[in-house]
């Protein structure tokens, strides 16, 4: 607490103290778009190409110049997941930034080659 009775948001360490929601302007979830920890994400442009973005935005296009996972990239920012996905998403929506989910696995593999597989591990 302050002189005045007022709480602080400033510690000397760690710097200005911003909450997850006021980065995300209070959003909780991102929309639809199925970003899960192995999605991956590639931006379309460099940060310094898109003037005016947030702080949080420039980073995550700067770290997104190559293909990463959503969850590299939270670890990179150093922002809670679903505070990334949020970001991302907006990102997505701006066309700043393509993503890919991993397909899923809908049917088991054939037995024919389960088998194959099987008989190959027996030969060794």
């Amino acid at each position: 607490m302050t002189a005045k009775g007022r709480e602080s948001w400033y510690e000397d360490e760690a710097g200005p103290l911003v909450r997850s929601y006021a980065v995300t302007g209070g959003r909780t979830r991102s929309d639809t778009r199925g970003l899960d920890l192995i999605t991956l994400v590639v931006a379309l442009r460099a940060a310094s190409e898109t003037p005016g973005l947030e702080p949080e935005y420039s980073r995550i296009l700067s770290l997104c110049q190559r293909p990463v996972s959503v969850a590299e990239v939270a670890a990179r920012v150093d922002l809670p997941l679903p505070v990334v996905k949020v970001l991302l998403s907006d990102l997505i929506e701006r066309n700043l930034v393509l993503f890919r989910t991993a397909t899923p696995v809908t049917d088991a593999p054939s037995p024919h080659v389960l088998q194959a597989v099987l008989d190959g591990i027996r030969k060794l």
